[in-house]
């Protein structure tokens, strides 16, 4: 009876989100993730992440392990040909039914707005975030002030992706394409699939 019992009233599982290449805790994740445990892996070991590890190796850690995932301007740190690899590893670690939402810096719009505004110089500001400018050169090649201050040449952007190519990345690996969004304040896509 007392099992019993103690099954009825266990707490339900929380929900685990993998955070891939988030940097630190202290980023918050977006409203998606409210109520969801959440786990940081990250290469760079000074954000004191709760997995030190290479998001091309994810699927290291196991098949079916998380209920969602979020990538949040990691992707394009990757070459071309390493890319399915990443997402490989997402889909291997990701829950059936699972989301994962990925956001990447999206270069056209970045020399759309340079243009727009009659800018001729990628060292101009396009937007802020935490309170620094982003510049066009940011968004193509990678945050030079981080590149600079770590002196890491994994902060470097090595790829970049067009709706259509993240769309195309996604669906050759498994996923199930739900929405991508172009969000102009911050010149990236949201890309938000799904393990079927």
């Amino acid at each position: 009876m007392a099992q019993l019992i103690q099954r009825l009233f266990k707490r339900p599982e929380r929900k685990t989100v993998l955070n891939v290449g988030g940097g630190n805790k202290q980023i918050p994740l977006p409203l998606e993730f409210a109520g969801y445990d959440h786990l940081l892996l990250d290469i760079d070991p000074s954000g004191k992440p709760d997995i030190v590890g290479d998001a091309r190796y994810l699927g290291r850690l196991g098949r079916e392990k998380f209920d969602a995932i979020y990538c949040s301007h990691n992707l394009e740190h990757f070459y071309f040909h390493e890319v399915p690899l990443v997402l490989e590893g997402m889909y291997t670690v990701l829950k059936p039914g699972g989301l994962v939402y990925i956001r990447v810096p999206d270069i056209l719009a970045a020399i759309d707005c340079m243009r727009e505004a009659g800018m001729d110089d990628m060292e101009n500001g396009l937007y802020m975030a935490s309170g620094t400018p982003i510049m066009t050169l940011d968004v193509i090649y990678g945050w030079s002030r981080e590149i600079e201050r770590s002196g890491q040449p994994y902060y470097a952007h090595k790829t970049a992706f067009t709706k259509g190519s993240l769309h195309r990345r996604l669906t050759e690996v498994g996923f199930i394409v739900d929405n991508i969004i172009a969000a102009k304040e911050n010149v990236e896509f949201r890309a938000f699939a799904h393990k079927p």
